[in-house]
């Protein structure tokens, strides 16, 4: 018998105590086998575990923080193994987590959003932002040809490509999307052997977003929208993967009391 494939998605949910019932009825509809939630804003202990008992993701894997800041979160089906979280984050935030599932590794990655002025020098924010994409680089470098079937997931708060922005002219100088961003983590992912899913699938000339500004007073109409949000995988991990499978579930940005991100998912074959 063929086994049924993985289901994963990755879905800045921006609160995670605020938003569940946004995440149950996601979860009524799609029926995710694993969950990656980043920036679930609570402490380890604040997470709202019996509700994801209730719908069927009791095993989970948290790292939050004090304070109501960061956090992220995977929630499973299927039992896990917590791997060691790599050390991405100088600041020391929680911003990072990983597992093992039925032999796939996920990780799940919070980059920092960089603040508003693309200047290292002047912007702390935004040289934290650029150490941690090094950092990125350079961990993930050193297990590129292991052979493991390996997902990064996560909202990176970088576009890479120029039409993973509304205007690639308008945005050059603006935090996500300016050169020594988006040529950083092109560089962190080829370094990694990791093949970025949605660009694999969709043509370069194809606009694809994720994320969509809450201060648009209609943000469907306007659809000023930026590809934050990210799915990579090694060589093993791509050979699982059912390219037509990708989504970026458009429709859970609107709704009550939405994540200004909308979830975005893959289906995984099992080793």
């Amino acid at each position: 018998m063929t086994k049924k494939p993985l289901k994963l998605v990755s879905w800045n949910i921006n609160s995670v105590r605020l938003r569940i019932p946004n995440v149950e009825a996601f979860v009524a509809a799609e029926a995710p086998d694993i969950i990656c939630f980043q920036e679930i804003k609570c402490q380890n202990a604040e997470f709202p575990e019996k509700a994801f008992k209730q719908m069927g993701l009791p095993h989970l894997a948290i790292n939050g923080q004090r304070g109501g800041h960061h956090g992220v979160a995977i929630a499973s089906k299927a039992p896990i193994e917590i791997l060691e979280t790599p050390a991405l984050c100088r600041e020391g935030h929680a911003r990072v987590n990983a597992v093992s599932v039925e032999g796939v590794e996920i990780h799940n990655i919070y980059l920092p959003a960089g603040g508003d002025v693309p200047n290292p020098d002047e912007n702390p924010k935004f040289a934290h932002k650029l150490d941690f994409v090094k950092r990125l680089g350079r961990h993930y470098g050193k297990s590129a040809k292991d052979g493991t079937p390996r997902v990064l997931v996560g909202d990176l708060n970088i576009a890479p490509h120029p039409n993973d922005v509304w205007s690639h002219k308008q945005l050059l100088k603006i935090v996500s999307h300016t050169p020594v961003e988006t040529e950083g983590l092109e560089k962190a992912r080829k370094k990694g052997g990791f093949t970025d899913i949605a660009r694999h699938v969709h043509d370069e000339d194809q606009r694809l977003y994720s994320w969509w500004s809450y201060r648009a007073r209609d943000w469907a109409a306007s659809n000023k929208g930026r590809r934050l949000d990210h799915i990579w995988t090694t060589d093993a991990a791509t050979a699982l993967t059912d390219m037509d499978s990708y989504r970026v579930h458009l429709a859970w940005r609107g709704g009550w009391k939405p994540s200004d991100h909308a979830p975005i998912s893959i289906e995984i074959a099992r080793p």
